[in-house]
């Protein structure tokens, strides 16, 4: 058997065993949903602590949008993977998580802004450790946008709607926490 034949046949398999976990899940099997999480749990706590910051925070949030997958499975359509479904999920969870915590993003008209100087991205080597450590310090509001813009690869007309806030705002914030970034990796002599 050929490489690519046993690449379609162990791809089939990968997917035909997630729907077949889905539709076990849909049937209130509790061995099915425990394997979706160990799947999916890993991935999506990640999703969640870029968002939310806080261990303690992004493993509640995992657990809240875990039971709420479970407990609207029927509404999974499959014109997605269940693992980007599950991934929305886990974003909107942490969002409102954020929220809940009374984060405020600053509407654009309400600041002055500053000229706009373009950072070359490309230049810049940061080890990932000390960017994520970085980026765990930056504002809420900064840090949202800039995980959903760069990590989880939604636009600023996307963002702007997950989190009701205008389009020129998410721009602004996603700039301003770059600066912020380069400025504390730059303290940091990185």
């Amino acid at each position: 058997m050929s490489f690519i034949a046993n690449w379609k046949t162990l791809e089939t398999v990968y997917i035909d065993k997630h729907v077949t976990l889905v539709n076990e899940c849909r049937q209130g099997n509790r061995k099915a949903q425990f394997e979706i999480y160990k799947l999916y749990a890993k991935a999506m706590y990640n999703v969640a602590l870029r968002i939310v910051n806080f261990d303690d925070e992004a493993e509640d949030v995992l657990q809240e949008a875990f039971l709420d997958a479970f407990t609207r499975i029927e509404s999974f359509r499959g014109d997605t993977t269940f693992g980007l479904w599950l991934k929305q999920i886990v974003i909107n969870k942490s969002i409102n998580y954020l929220r809940k915590r009374k984060v405020e993003f600053v509407n654009i008209e309400q600041v002055d802004v500053a000229d706009e100087t373009e950072n070359d991205e490309e230049d810049l080597q940061w080890k990932v450790e000390e960017i994520r450590e970085a980026i765990t310090q930056l504002p809420d509001r900064y840090r949202v946008v800039l995980t959903l813009y760069l990590f989880e690869g939604y636009d600023h007309e996307e963002i702007s709607h997950i989190l009701k806030i205008t389009e020129g705002t998410s721009r602004t914030q996603y700039m301003r926490a770059k600066i912020k970034l380069n400025s504390l990796l730059v303290k940091r002599g990185v």
